[in-house]
């Protein structure tokens, strides 16, 4: 990439609708982004971590929320900083980075959906084949093809505009998008806006794939009701999140291209966030709650971490730990001449203390013959033979008495 102008920093002008409400917008923004860190990465985690989950329609979905990821990584970091500071400024370098990593997010949003109606188009309409056409391999290879071609298409866009000669540096987003540093070009753009046009209508023709597979596939819902559940748990979803995208998508792009300036701004900037606001949210719920396979792994997962939180696992682990540790010395001192009445003072002072410690819930589950005297099966395991005995009789008699 080569800069063929003199600008080496953008100015983002529609920072100063925001001014009044910067602490809130910051909040809400960290919220956001947090959601969409955890929410994302939760269904992902559930998708890799589980074998039964290894197939291509779950596959794509843990595409989907990496692809989410990786959108929201090159807005939030960078917006959240610009809402506390002054001066909204981004690099030559940087902004073109923006651009490259955003327009990848939303064309591999579509190729994702797309790749997912297909998927649901062979599930549905040809179940017999459905292995046969979508194994793992080809699978693979679909989810290559998904993320190299917006790729190789973005690399196209951002190559001719990073070209132009500009004549300014001021651009009206609250981040930076292609359009509207195309529109600060001094010369012709006519390159731009012809490759630009065949991109959207490239994308617009994934639209109408994913909306003509439905048709064959509502069709074979009316059949059977067995059919109607396979497309109300699978193509629901899919379905809202493809109409998420694309109004938002559609909104930015045609504002930015034929937009009037009697839009209020900030009307005009949630718009403009809102494909980077919304599907990283929505998509992992969405799927998360309807698919049947995701929702009962996610809650199972759920269930045993709360199950592990609330036992005392832990706590008697760290325990015995500590007392096995202590116990140690005890032994050590049981070599050499010391007298028993020591070593059962020594086990007092140092062990008993912390076997004691959460008696309460000790006591519960101790068996009644040593909820009076605790301490004896640990002086069994440090003591010998007749001094085994002697020691315990003696801590026994000292506790019991």
């Amino acid at each position: 990439m080569t800069n063929a102008s003199n600008v080496f920093l953008f100015t983002l002008t529609s920072f100063s609708a925001t001014t009044n409400y910067r602490i809130t917008l910051f909040s809400l923004t960290c919220l956001c982004y947090c959601t969409i860190l955890v929410v994302n990465v939760c269904l992902i985690l559930t998708i890799v971590l589980d074998q039964n989950l290894h197939e291509p329609m779950y596959i794509f979905v843990c595409n989907l929320c990496i692809n989410g990821l990786y959108g929201t990584a090159a807005f939030y970091p960078k917006f959240a900083a610009d809402l506390l500071s002054d001066i909204h400024v981004i690099s030559y370098v940087g902004c073109f980075l923006q651009i490259f990593v955003i327009y990848t997010y939303a064309t591999t949003d579509f190729s994702v959906l797309a790749l997912m109606a297909y998927d649901r188009y062979v599930a549905i309409c040809r179940p017999l084949e459905y292995h046969l056409i979508m194994s793992l391999r080809r699978s693979a290879v679909l989810i290559g093809v998904a993320w190299i071609v917006p790729i190789v298409c973005e690399i196209l866009v951002v190559s001719l505009t990073s070209n132009l000669k500009l004549c300014g540096s001021h651009i009206q987003k609250l981040y930076c998008e292609n359009w509207s540093v195309v529109k600060l070009a001094c010369g012709s753009t006519t390159a731009n806006s012809i490759v630009g046009m065949i991109i959207i209508l490239f994308y617009c023709g994934h639209v109408l794939f994913i909306l003509c597979s439905y048709v064959p596939l509502v069709k074979s819902a009316i059949k059977s009701k067995e059919s109607r559940k396979k497309f109300t748990q699978t193509c629901v979803p899919h379905l809202l999140c493809l109409l998420n995208v694309t109004a938002a998508l559609l909104f930015d792009v045609m504002y930015s291209r034929y937009g009037s300036a009697s839009v209020a701004p900030s009307v005009k900037n949630f718009m403009a966030i809102q494909f980077l606001m919304m599907p990283p949210i929505f998509n992992p719920i969405i799927y998360g709650m309807i698919l049947t396979k995701i929702r009962q792994r996610m809650v199972r997962l759920c269930m045993m971490a709360c199950q592990n939180y609330l036992s005392w696992t832990a706590h008697t682990t760290a325990v015995v730990k500590k007392a096995q540790q202590r116990l140690h010395l005890l032994r050590v001192l049981r070599r050499n001449p010391v007298k028993e009445r020591l070593l059962v003072a020594f086990y007092r002072s140092t062990i008993e203390s912390v076997l004691t410690y959460g008696i309460t819930a000790w006591y519960a589950n101790c068996s009644e013959g040593h909820k009076n005297c605790p301490k004896d099966h640990w002086l069994s395991l440090a003591l010998p033979g007749r001094h085994r005995r002697q020691a315990v009789s003696e801590a026994s008699e000292a506790d019991c008495c």
